[in-house]
């Protein structure tokens, strides 16, 4: 396991998976590459994100999701939802913790779905909140 870390959260990243960022944008793939993993970091200026903030967001952000679950993940807490476009399927999860908000997106082709659900609800599943986030 190898530690993926950024100014705002961290992650343990299983040996098989890789990390680039690029324009403020964390990609995850793994060695098989039969999904990618998004994460967008935002920050609010000042208080906590509320949950009501994230639940507006993914509302209007993400209106092809027809519903969205309650989560908890890591140290993260939020709302999940999937649906399929363009051959693909996709997964969201909208996340807030302190005052960070995580966008995160998993996107495979639709005839893969589910084969790496476990293995990045794994992943997403150590998320921490950073050291320079902590109050």
């Amino acid at each position: 396991m190898n530690i993926l870390e950024t100014d705002h959260w961290c992650l343990m990243l299983p040996a098989e998976w890789q990390a680039e960022t690029e324009d403020d944008i964390v990609r995850i793939t793994d060695q098989d590459e039969v999904g990618e993993i998004e994460i967008t970091t935002l920050h609010k200026q000042s208080g906590k994100v509320m949950p009501e903030e994230i639940q507006d967001m993914a509302s209007i952000e993400s209106p092809e999701v027809p519903h969205w679950t309650a989560v908890n993940i890591g140290a993260f807490s939020g709302v999940n939802g999937h649906y399929t476009e363009d051959g693909a399927a996709v997964r969201e999860w909208y996340l807030g913790s302190e005052s960070l908000l995580l966008f995160v997106t998993y996107v495979c082709h639709k005839d893969d779905a589910g084969l790496d659900d476990a293995s990045v609800d794994e992943l997403l599943g150590t998320l921490v909140v950073g050291d320079s986030q902590q109050n």
